[in-house]
């Protein structure tokens, strides 16, 4: 593993490199900067530890559900949570469900033993996927139990290539493989595992609490009016691209964008372009008029999914780059929603499309099609809604499932 090593090593020094250009890359350095004298000083070593590990925001939120779970049912535990990505430590640094919060240090050998006598976990879960050879390999020397979940295989990964060896033995570290959908299980057969459970995504789980939850905001009340809203959640350039003509296109709606980044150029264009009347919502107050203001733009953290509790339609960003963001926030308030062409990796975007709450588009004229039925027929988007509510409902109980195999008789 000596090679791994070296590549973990040079991939630890290749960010330290960039990061006086690059925020993330300067944020991923620094954080995990002392993290060994950090955790000491924080852990508590007789504390009974379940470690919980997640790349990001995305699969924090897949995996928030179980850590609640756990701390409701569970109290004798402490909850240690890492992050590999800046993008999720830095907005979740704070989370109140866990006791401690770090970032995973670089796979090398003498980083993961170190990391593991400090924390010294009973219990471990991995969240979707974060495969890391070398901290993987010492678990199951050590005999800790551990688990992932929500996870998703497919045949083009690296566990199927006949390179891939190292990957496939790392999966015998897993006491239980909880997975999205039987093609997983049945892939998963292929190369001999039987200790495969399909539970589903805990993310119904996350959104079912997220609408049980949501929050009016009086200032988004006040904006919206008795008109209703389109929001796009997590937009991009390239969304915006075709949002611009849509407000344009439909002066008597409400709009709501929520971009992914805070890119100045990118608001200013928004603010600029938009003949209605746009605002940030930054810079609004209680005595703000609203009356001539078509868009809000959403220049805020940690509102999204409850405003989507607001809106009547949805369009969520990411489609025309790496891949869509989270539909199903959106789809559990019952919001037919629209999406660009690159997301055939998240299965209940395909699944919302079968099932017509969804519809993927490539450009301006697709999207008005879509949305012009969705407008000018109740009846159409009644049943839409309803499609796109019941589905988010059916597929909840994946936590109970796991929580009850990794702690059974309890």
């Amino acid at each position: 593993m000596w090679f791994y090593d070296l590549i973990m090593s040079l991939y630890a020094g290749l960010i330290r490199l960039v990061g006086w250009k690059y925020e993330k890359a300067r944020l991923w350095s620094e954080g995990r900067r002392n993290l060994a004298q950090r955790m000491r000083n924080e852990i508590n070593p007789s504390a009974r530890i379940v470690w919980v590990h997640v790349a990001s925001l995305g699969e924090f939120e897949q995996g928030r559900p179980i850590i609640e779970e756990i701390r409701r049912q569970h109290p004798e535990y402490k909850i240690l949570l890492t992050f590999f990505s800046p993008s999720g430590y830095e907005i979740r640094k704070n989370y109140a469900g866990a006791d401690y919060i770090f970032y995973l240090p670089i796979d090398t050998r003498r980083n993961v033993r170190q990391f593991l006598d400090i924390a010294h976990p009973e219990i471990v879960i991995f969240v979707k996927y974060e495969f890391w050879l070398n901290m993987l390999s010492e678990l199951r020397r050590r005999q800790i139990r551990t688990f992932i979940v929500s996870s998703i295989f497919r045949r083009n990964s690296v566990f199927f290539r006949p390179y891939g060896g190292a990957w496939r033995t790392a999966l015998e570290t897993f006491e239980v493989l909880f997975v999205q959908n039987e093609e997983s299980k049945e892939l998963l057969a292929d190369l001999g595992f039987d200790n495969v459970a399909v539970t589903g995504d805990t993310r119904f789980d996350r959104v079912a609490e997220i609408a049980r939850s949501a929050r009016k905001v009086e200032l988004i009340e006040r904006f919206k009016g008795d008109r209703p809203v389109f929001i796009a959640g997590s937009s991009w350039g390239p969304d915006e691209e075709l949002l611009i003509p849509l407000m344009n296109d439909n002066p008597n709606l409400k709009f709501i964008i929520a971009p992914h980044e805070m890119e100045e150029s990118r608001i200013a264009r928004l603010l600029q372009e938009t003949r209605g009347g746009a605002v940030r919502y930054t810079q609004c107050n209680e005595t703000t008029d609203f009356s001539h203001t078509q868009l809000l733009v959403l220049d805020t953290v940690g509102l999204l999914a409850s405003v989507y509790g607001t809106a009547t339609w949805g369009y969520i960003g990411g489609g025309f780059g790496v891949g869509i963001h989270n539909t199903l926030e959106a789809a559990t308030f019952g919001l037919p929603i629209a999406f660009g062409p690159n997301y055939k990796k998240f299965k209940e975007a395909c699944d919302l499309i079968s099932l017509g709450a969804a519809r993927s588009i490539q450009n301006y004229k697709e999207l008005a099609a879509w949305f012009a039925p969705l407008r000018d027929d109740a009846a159409r988007l009644a049943e839409a809604s309803r499609t796109a509510r019941d589905y988010t409902q059916r597929h909840q109980g994946a936590t109970r499932q796991i929580i009850s195999t990794i702690f059974p008789n309890r």
